[in-house]
């Protein structure tokens, strides 16, 4: 949802010079959806880390994806993904797809023992996400949520101020998340059977993520979602259906350590622009010191405590990027270029091997709570977050 100067901006801006040992060939990835988000994001972190090859494109327009073949510089083209799930020429795939679509393609993939990177939200229920977790943990494969912001240096930072005591005792968690959007269709996006939701999954879920894993577990929720904007007509002003979605959600929870959380989303806020980035906002007060992260600046923190008002401090180097990284942090636009960080981890654990970070059980973590959240919404009523453990 990013304007084209973006995408022109997340081209690769620079090759990997490190040298890549001969004796392990690299990962071989096929994309899953040639949309937006894999030439923003999921291309350019392929391209610019050595151990990873893009070998095959699938998407159900196979014009879009003949296209791409030869930008993207893959070997082939499908338009079939069990084709590329059952390709003895592929290892791993990114799975961008409409939200509907994600548990059949994922549980094939991994059936044929392949890895998965896909993308958020991973379901359009719990219950959808929970046979995603099972069956990747039935293979025995690396499975990875694409909860892109966790990767961003101020966010990396902040969790280490929480983890070393900096901020002492959490105590609240503040999130808001303002776009202005083309008041248009948002194709499969608006239709609920194949998006879930509208807002809350698509942006609201991401700061879900983001609180979970800065301050625990959440034990109880109280939701709201609204609609605004009908969106009954596309960009060429052609007539199309209603939207069926929310486009403004609100969250207050309780965490199992005592700390309370707020969140607030929308892609109505009409003036948020920064850029095309929109406004981010992520606050945790502490009961010795404050930290705000905001995503057009994701290279600076903002800290503040009794003796000092909250002022932007640049992220320390070693937060700026994941070790070993290729990634050049003083290259690129930074709000864009961190998202590249998400294929450098998914190729890190494959090859080492380990658990991605964050994984589909983060994945399922999320979408308790946002499906506690419609509940809310429906029930007029605080909602309990079940307690799943890890398989």
């Amino acid at each position: 949802m990013l304007s084209t100067s973006h995408l022109v901006a997340g081209t690769v801006f620079m090759m990997a010079t490190m040298s890549f040992p001969p004796s392990i060939p690299p990962i071989r990835v096929a994309i899953v959806g040639a949309g937006a988000i894999s030439e923003f994001q999921h291309v350019p972190g392929l391209q610019l880390d050595p151990r990873a090859e893009l070998v095959a494109v699938c998407d159900v327009d196979p014009q879009r994806a003949d296209l791409l073949l030869s930008k993207w510089g893959a070997r082939w083209m499908t338009t079939d993904f069990h084709e590329v799930c059952h390709s003895s020429d592929v290892d791993a795939l990114i799975i961008a797809t409409p939200n509907d679509t994600h548990a059949p393609i994922t549980i094939a993939a991994v059936q044929q023992g392949k890895h998965v990177l896909c993308e958020k939200p991973l379901g359009r229920t719990a219950a959808e996400v929970r046979s995603m977790v099972q069956a990747a943990h039935r293979a025995g494969v690396v499975h990875m949520t694409g909860f892109t912001y966790r990767f961003a240096p101020a966010m990396r930072y902040l969790r280490h101020l929480l983890t070393t005591g900096a901020l002492g005792q959490p105590r609240h968690f503040r999130s808001q998340r303002f776009l202005d959007l083309p008041e248009t269709s948002w194709g499969w996006r608006q239709v609920r059977d194949r998006a879930g939701a509208g807002n809350l999954f698509d942006m609201t879920i991401h700061r879900i993520d983001l609180a979970l894993d800065l301050l625990g577990p959440l034990t109880e929720v109280c939701g709201d979602v609204r609609q605004f904007a009908r969106r009954t007509l596309r960009e060429d002003g052609s007539p199309c259906p209603a939207s069926e979605v929310d486009d403004w959600s609100a969250i207050i929870g309780h965490f199992e350590s005592g700390a309370v959380g707020v969140w607030e989303g929308t892609t109505l806020a009409k003036g948020h622009h920064h850029g095309g980035f929109g406004h981010e906002w992520a606050e945790i007060n502490g009961s010795e010191a404050s930290a705000v992260y905001r995503l057009h600046q994701p290279n600076q923190l903002w800290r503040g405590s009794p003796t000092r008002d909250l002022t932007p401090e640049e992220v320390p180097a070693e937060f700026l990027t994941p070790a070993g990284s290729p990634r050049d942090p003083k290259e690129g636009v930074p709000a864009v270029v961190f998202r590249y960080d998400v294929v450098w981890e998914f190729i890190s654990a494959i090859l080492e091997p380990r658990s991605a970070v964050p994984d589909f059980c983060d994945g399922l973590a999320a979408q308790l709570v946002a499906d506690a959240v419609l509940q809310s919404h429906r029930d007029r009523r605080w909602v309990t977050i079940p307690t799943e453990t890890r398989p």
